[in-house]
C-alpha cells in the first residue's frame, strides 16, 4: 500500500498548493458550465475520504462532522467561506492523509461494509477504499484545474 499512500500524499499536495495560491474570491467562484467551485471540490475530497474509509469501516470520523455534512456528495457549494476555513481545510488536507496512513498501519480498519460507488466499482475492504479514494481525489483535482483555468484563462 506504500505506493497508494504516496499517490494520496501527492494528490493532496497538489490540491493544497492550489488552495493556498488561489484567492478566496476565486476559490468560491462557480465558473460558467460548473455547478460547484474549487473550494467545494477540495473540501469534498476530505469529506469523501472520511466516508469511504472511516464510516464504511464502522470507525469514527477523524474530522468534525461539519465537513461531512457540508461537503459530502449532493451538497451545494458554500459561497461565504472565511479565510479561517481555508486555513482549516489546508490543515485537514495534510493531517487526514497522515492519520489515514497511521490508522492503516495500526490495523484500525478490521471491519468494512461493502459498498458500490456511483462510479460502478465495488469496495470490499479498506484497501479497495484507499485505491478508489485516490481515483476520486484525482478526478476532483482535474475539476479543480479546469475550474481554475476557466477563471484565470490560459495563463494557468
Amino acid at each position: 500500500m506504500n505506493y497508494h499512500f504516496q499517490a494520496h500524499r501527492q494528490v493532496r499536495s497538489n490540491l493544497l498548493e492550489i488552495l493556498q495560491e488561489t484567492s478566496i474570491q476565486d476559490l468560491t467562484l462557480i465558473p460558467d458550465g460548473f455547478n460547484n467551485n474549487i473550494y467545494w471540490n477540495i473540501a469534498h475530497t476530505v469529506a469523501t475520504q472520511q466516508l469511504l474509509c472511516y464510516y464504511l469501516s464502522g470507525n469514527p470520523f477523524r474530522i468534525d462532522k461539519y465537513w461531512i455534512e457540508n461537503y459530502k456528495k449532493g451538497t451545494l457549494p458554500n459561497m461565504d467561506v472565511q479565510q479561517s476555513e481555508v486555513e482549516d481545510l489546508a490543515f485537514l488536507l495534510t493531517e487526514t492523509s497522515r492519520i489515514l496512513m497511521k490508522d492503516y498501519d495500526a490495523d484500525f480498519f478490521s471491519e468494512y461494509t461493502p459498498y458500490t460507488t456511483s462510479f460502478g466499482l465495488d469496495l470490499k475492504n479498506i484497501q479497495d477504499a484507499i485505491i478508489f479514494n485516490n481515483m476520486h481525489e484525482s478526478l476532483h483535482f482535474g475539476y479543480v484545474m479546469a475550474q481554475k483555468r476557466a477563471i484565470l484563462g490560459e495563463k494557468f
